[in-house]
């Protein structure tokens, strides 16, 4: 999908690609890759979890001095990679600039379930690139933040879970975006661990019906 100057893949479940302007690679959550994808000029995750921070994923894209975002919890997987890379860690609430990329990390939690409780500090990440804003939410259900996120912040793009169980669910997917208010939003965290695609088209569906635009990529 092109979106403004960007190119975004949607590679399954929760894993994106980004391709900047200036060609910079950026990854979130890259899990089950295809052998044939391009090196990663940064590499965000949201999470320790294996399907968020899958180390044979990253050994796929990391080459040296690729530049990893992510929660203090995931480092000890990172440190396996044999490669020079450049670990950064975040946690909720902090800023960091960093490949020509403003990063802010948010929180990422289940309020009613105990798969991602809000002690363990995990993220999601609202990414400036150039005047594109993108928000990945990571795994989570529809919090208090994202409201004060939609009021303080414009979002251009938000990646949003419909599997339901472990995260929102279709429903609760389209309430969170009627407090982000989005340009566009997609769903994702659907197709492989939990959610088909009906989920997704369910979340597209309840998006329109609020008016606000919403779509289901292939996977690439």
């Amino acid at each position: 999908m092109k979106f403004k100057d960007l190119k975004v893949e949607w590679k399954g479940h929760s894993g994106f690609f980004i391709k900047d302007k200036k060609g910079t690679n950026i990854y979130i959550d890259p899990y089950k890759l295809s052998s044939e994808c391009e090196e990663a000029d940064i590499i965000f995750i949201t999470h320790p979890h294996y399907d968020h921070c899958s180390f044979e994923d990253l050994e796929k894209i990391v080459k040296n001095q690729t530049v990893v975002i992510c929660p203090p919890d995931c480092q000890s997987k990172l440190t396996r990679i044999n490669k020079n890379i450049d670990i950064k860690i975040m946690t909720p609430g902090q800023n960091l600039e960093t490949k020509g990329l403003d990063i802010k990390a948010v929180p990422a939690y289940n309020p009613e379930k105990h798969f991602h409780e809000k002690g363990e500090g995990w993220n999601g990440y609202l990414i400036k690139i150039e005047d594109v804003s993108i928000y990945h939410s990571g795994d989570t259900g529809v919090i208090p933040e994202m409201s004060d996120l939609g009021e303080s912040t414009h979002i251009d793009l938000a990646l949003l879970p419909v599997g339901g169980k472990f995260t929102m669910s279709a429903d609760e997917a389209a309430r969170a975006v009627v407090l982000l208010r989005p340009n566009l939003s997609i769903p994702m965290h659907w197709g492989e661990v939990i959610g088909g695609e009906s989920d997704a088209e369910r979340f597209v569906e309840l998006c329109k019906e609020e008016d606000f635009e919403a779509e289901v990529l292939d996977k690439k």
